[in-house]
């Protein structure tokens, strides 16, 4: 089983140090740390087990340490800062485990990025060394990229002429969205295995800056400092340790304090319960997200199978509305910004995972406000004549999914009016008939017929396609404007996971069977 819950005393690839505002993430991977056997993870080379700790230090950073105003991203091993992801690992990987890594690298620079623009913790990242592939991709999710000047470091992309695959953690797109490197010398770039080194590099806009040696300790923390005093991060708050998740497993399913996975293996289903506050609300969006985040991790990578996921809830609508309350009327607060801008992340999370996503509505639900948000997300929502929901204000803008709009927005893209009368109807109880009319859920049902028409529903959505289900559901979940984020996952994702199943990439004599070996690959020249 693979684990997503880590913390920075088990690291075995990457170190923390503290400086003031300033922090430094070393990446120094363990070659004989990969979650593959006979796998080397050489040159910083990454595998999945690599970014579950740079996530989690991501997170620990933005939680744990207010005082933090800048971090720097650098390398610990000398002549390289990051070779990207490990070849071996990627040739011997499966299908899924190939496209869910990509997702999760995408989702974590993603947060990088998140941290740079929306917590005033900007992220430097100092490449002294060659950084390839995934390893320039890591250094294009900060927000400022200082190169060393020393005719060797540099930066590229060799993805397609080395192995006959794109770069896959949103390498081609930032270079055109978030860079803006002209289309012909992207290619260019993209096409050369040896990558652009010195001021070329500043030119063409794939770093910020390129510094000499004799400069090089200076200049870093003199651009870090500067970085962080732009921040509005609090100097003297004390950080909220992210402490061990409560948590069970067993053959059937994986137990929290706030929430519940039960598996139909027979079914392909998997149940997932939130419960709401009991007590004290002030902490309970920050735990129950970082609980369902864990959840919806784990049931991407460990339980591939159960390709329907059935959205619940139970507890007390007032007592989520209170949590909104306070995540609204607190929000300047950066600890409340924080617990925010993670549901927001946990809710793209859950926009682009890969499985059929069924929301129920039933008596003692508590699908309000920020767990209304679940409602949004999923592609039906279907509820009992005698259930209510309730909306708060925290689902008109706090939330917003990677085309910039809200879910609720983005469901009822051709019908305004009947997002501002939604709007209208914050913090009331709102039953099966205007929620229906409101477009809040898909149909309600009445409760004598409940039970059959819940079970027909979840046997035929379980009996199609799962390829043509994700595909399907993937487009439909992303209407509205394109944007950067929508790109990586809805163009370059998409391509990434075609190629990952062509005979030039993995096939016997394909690109990454061969890589190494000394031997040609053999492409298939059919252009598609």
């Amino acid at each position: 089983m693979i684990d997503f819950q880590t913390d920075p005393s088990r690291y075995r690839h990457w170190r923390l140090s503290f400086d003031g505002p300033v922090a430094t993430l070393t990446m120094d991977v363990d070659p004989g740390a990969s979650l593959f056997e006979g796998c080397e993870l050489k040159l910083n080379s990454y595998d999945l087990g690599v970014d579950i700790e740079l996530a989690d230090a991501v997170q620990r950073l933005r939680f744990e340490h207010p005082e933090v105003r800048c971090v720097v991203l650098r390398s610990g091993k000398p002549g390289v800062f990051c070779a990207g992801a490990n070849i071996r690992m990627l040739a011997k990987a499966s299908h899924g485990h190939k496209v869910n890594f990509c997702k999760f690298t995408n989702e974590t620079r993603l947060a990088i990025e998140d941290a740079s623009a929306n917590s005033g913790q900007a992220w430097l990242a100092a490449v002294s060394g060659s950084a390839a592939g995934g390893g320039y991709e890591l250094a294009m999710a900060t927000e400022h990229i200082m190169l060393i000047d020393d005719r060797r470091s540099g930066v590229s992309l060799p993805e397609l002429p080395l192995l006959g695959v794109l770069p896959a953690t949103g390498g081609l797109t930032r270079l055109t969205d978030k860079r803006m490197v002209r289309r012909d010398r992207a290619d260019v770039f993209c096409s050369t295995e040896e990558g652009v080194r010195g001021r070329r590099a500043v030119e063409w806009r794939l770093v910020d800056e390129v510094v000499p040696p004799s400069a090089w300790e200076a200049k870093l923390r003199e651009r870090a400092l500067a970085m962080a005093a732009l921040s509005d991060r609090p100097a003297d708050a004390k950080g909220i340790v992210l402490t061990p998740l409560q948590r069970e497993f067993s053959d059937q399913q994986v137990t929290y304090s706030h929430v519940r996975v039960t598996y139909d293996r027979a079914a392909r289903r998997a149940d997932i319960t939130v419960t709401g506050p009991r007590g004290d609300a002030a902490l309970w969006p920050l735990v129950v997200a970082r609980e369902l985040d864990d959840a919806i991790l784990h049931l991407r990578l460990n339980e591939p199978t159960l390709g329907l996921l059935v959205l619940r809830s139970e507890g007390d609508p007032a007592a989520v509305l209170a949590a909104d309350e306070l995540l609204e009327t607190r929000k300047d607060d950066w600890l409340v910004r924080e617990i925010r801008l993670y549901w927001k992340r946990l809710l793209k999370r859950i926009d682009m995972t890969s499985r059929s996503l069924i929301a129920l509505i039933e008596p003692g639900s508590c699908f309000s406000g920020t767990l209304a948000e679940l409602l949004f997300a999923a592609d039906r929502s279907v509820m009992s004549d005698t259930a209510k929901v309730h909306l708060s204000t925290l689902n008109f803008g706090a939330y917003p999914m990677g085309n910039g709009l809200t879910r609720l927005a983005t469901r009822l893209l051709g019908e305004a009016d009947t997002f501002v009368e939604a709007r209208e109807r914050v913090g009331e109880a709102i039953d099966a008939e205007d929620a229906v009319a409101l477009g809040l859920v898909t149909v309600a049902y009445d409760a004598s017929d409940w039970d059959d028409e819940v079970r027909l529903l979840l046997e035929e959505r379980a009996s199609y396609s799962p390829d043509a289900l994700t595909a399907m559901e993937a487009n439909l979940r992303f209407a509205g404007p394109e944007t950067m984020e929508t790109r990586i996952f809805g163009r370059l994702t998409a391509w990434q996971n075609w190629v990952f199943q062509r005979p030039s990439a993995v096939g016997e004599e394909g690109s990454l069977k061969r890589y190494g070996s000394g031997l040609r690959p053999r492409f298939d020249s059919e252009r598609v």
